[in-house]
């Protein structure tokens, strides 16, 4: 036998062994050969070595299960071809898809493979694109169709093809079709097929009991090839997370991206919406990125996913559907905003990254109520996620420096340019050492970073440390909402927006979460400051009450009357704005300069506030 792969399969009927090496000892039509060797395949995949000889060989129900990314297209589709009789111009085969992009990119590399066979006619057929054109394709007579489930229907129910001559039934990513519940529509679609002899072949990344049901359903003693474990990750995948509170985790997205220069990722969402507002955040804070979701456009979903197989988009914001069809070999990391819901997507969102024997990196960003299920996800993968501390401020900015200067070193210099103007740049840098020289040029290089994290917060300390929730007696009645308060509290005492949180208005008074090191900044800022003719109050929120508010009204009610205050709660009039005039005489006599510069600083914020509102 040389040195070529021994193969064993099990299967129901007997165990069979089988040798191969490469493509061309599979008997393969001579035009699908060279389509192969054209594209530059040389070897098959595990899933390919395993799934070939019986597909090619017998006619019979098939069961795939491999990970994403291990070639499954080619996997059934160089049998299919090879099958079809392409003299014909019925529709043969059917391959059902989640998604529209898997569904192109299906179609994408058949064509590619048939590209040889000279009467081959594949359709692809899915939402979002007119009825009319693909009605025309239908009508051609392809055999084979690539299609959703629902636009698949409603050709069907139009009677714009006929499935009555169908052999081949294929359902690729079917774990994944049947958690976006298509399982009515596959129920539908088979009742257009005859009762004749046809085979269903079904590829999945995971095998949950649904589909076990599918099997018993539809499939008659089916052949099974199995890559590695199921439900497992690719060995070539580093999984790691972050645990942060989920107020910052935005603020950690964007260290983590910062921290890895070369990053060609997707970052995955649990809804649209989340999505569309990260990507629209990021490209907002200057990074390469865009969205991809349900949401949008079938144009505009092309597009962006033309971007990002070419590489002129360095990161895609994307939910679990849209990006099903993501079918691109260098991707380099994955990071999950969140524990998905479904904790099996985690091994189809991770597979997208450490393709064609790359390697990857899968990062869950967590809060600390996430933790368990991200031990589930443990548990399910049967590997271990290794919790890391955030990058600091430092880490990003030192990482980023050594990438530098590492492409510094191998840059290729081009003499034919840089011959032209040589003299020039030498002319004018004469008067600078090379050291200068050096640091001038990282200076200007790494200026927006440089400047964006001089003052950043060690996101780590941040995290542990202890939210505290406070009372005071500012409300709706004052004028405020939610953004207009969280804007003024952060003039008042120059805690940064995104660490004041948890703000619950109510009409008299209100409550916001800061940190324990900020809160004391709180109290000494808002201190002997007034809203109009009373005192702004600050306490501790009382936990026993439920922010009811009322143990802390009595309180601050108390200590009004000692100041001969009426009580805020009481018969409350909202002040007017002359109120809220900064006067000398409204100060008692012990009151410092600095107070009356804090009392004119809340006034000024008062007063834009009312000109917004006016």
């Amino acid at each position: 036998m040389g040195n070529k792969n021994i193969v064993i399969l099990r299967t129901n009927k007997k165990q069979k062994y089988i040798t191969l090496t490469t493509f061309t000892e599979l008997g393969l039509n001579p035009e699908i050969l060279e389509a192969i060797q054209e594209i530059g395949y040389l070897n098959p995949t595990e899933i390919q070595e395993k799934s070939l000889p019986i597909l090619l060989t017998n006619d019979c129900d098939f069961i795939g299960l491999a990970q994403t990314g291990t070639g499954k297209t080619a996997a059934y589709g160089l049998p299919l071809l090879h099958k079809i009789d392409f003299k014909v111009n019925v529709p043969q085969a059917l391959i059902l898809s989640p998604t529209r992009e898997l569904c192109v990119q299906i179609a994408g590399e058949l064509e590619k493979f048939a590209k040889n066979i000279k009467q081959a006619q594949i359709a692809c057929v899915y939402g979002g694109v007119s009825m009319e054109k693909q009605t025309k394709e239908l009508n051609r007579g392809p055999q084979i169709i690539v299609a959703t489930p629902g636009r698949m229907i409603d050709h069907l129910n139009r009677k714009n093809t006929n499935l009555q001559n169908l052999k081949y039934i294929i359902l690729d990513e079917a774990d994944e079709m049947l958690n976006m519940g298509f399982r009515e529509e596959v129920d539908e679609i088979l009742r257009f097929t005859s009762q004749n002899e046809k085979y269903t072949w079904l590829f999945s990344a995971t095998m949950p009991s649904e589909i076990r049901q599918m099997i018993n359903k539809y499939m008659s003693e089916p052949e099974e090839v199995s890559i590695g474990r199921k439900n497992t990750i690719a060995q070539n995948i580093r999984n790691e997370a972050y645990v942060i509170d989920k107020d910052f985790r935005y603020e950690a997205l964007k260290r983590i991206v910062d921290f890895y220069p070369d990053i060609y990722g997707i970052i995955f969402t649990r809804t649209k919406n989340e999505a569309q507002e990260i990507a629209e955040q990021l490209i907002k804070d200057g990074y390469n990125a865009d969205a991809l979701h349900g949401d949008l456009s079938q144009a505009i979903r092309d597009k962006v996913m033309m971007r990002f197989r070419d590489r002129s988009l360095q990161i895609l914001v994307a939910t679990d559907v849209a990006a099903r069809g993501i079918d691109v070999d260098s991707i380099t990391h994955v990071i999950h905003y969140g524990v998905p819901d479904d904790i099996e997507s985690y091994i189809h969102r991770s597979g997208r990254t450490a393709r064609a024997g790359k390697t990857g990196v899968s990062i869950s960003i967590v809060t600390n109520s996430q933790k368990q299920r991200l031990k589930q996800v443990e548990q399910l993968i049967k590997t271990k996620i290794e919790i890391l501390p955030i990058p600091t401020a430092q880490d990003v900015i030192e990482k980023r420096l050594l990438h530098f200067f590492e492409d510094f070193r191998n840059i290729q210099i081009d003499n034919d340019i840089i011959n032209k103007y040589q003299n020039s740049i030498l002319e004018q840098l004469k008067d600078l050492s090379r050291e200068e020289i050096l640091l001038r040029f990282c200076t200007l290089e790494f200026q927006r970073f440089t400047d964006y994290y001089k003052d950043a917060v060690d996101l780590n300390v941040l995290n542990n440390s202890k939210q505290v929730r406070l009372f005071i007696n500012i409300g709706r009645k004052d004028g405020f909402d939610k953004l207009e308060f969280v804007q003024w509290l952060h003039r008042m005492t120059d805690i940064p927006k995104k660490f004041i949180n948890n703000v619950r208005m109510n009409d008299s008074y209100s409550f916001f979460e800061v940190s324990e090191k900020d809160k004391n900044t709180v109290f000494e800022r808002l201190e002997n400051i007034k809203l109009g003719k009373r005192f702004i109050e600050i306490e501790m929120a009382n936990a026993s009450s439920k922010e009811s508010g009322k143990s802390n009204r009595e309180s601050s009610n108390r200590n009004r009357r000692r100041r001969g205050e009426s009580s805020y709660n009481s018969e409350y009039q909202k002040p007017k704005y002359n109120d809220y005039q900064t006067e000398k005489k409204s100060y008692s006599r012990g009151t410092s300069k600095s107070d009356i510069t804090k009392e004119k600083k809340s006034m000024s914020m008062f007063e834009n506030f009312r000109k917004k509102k006016n």
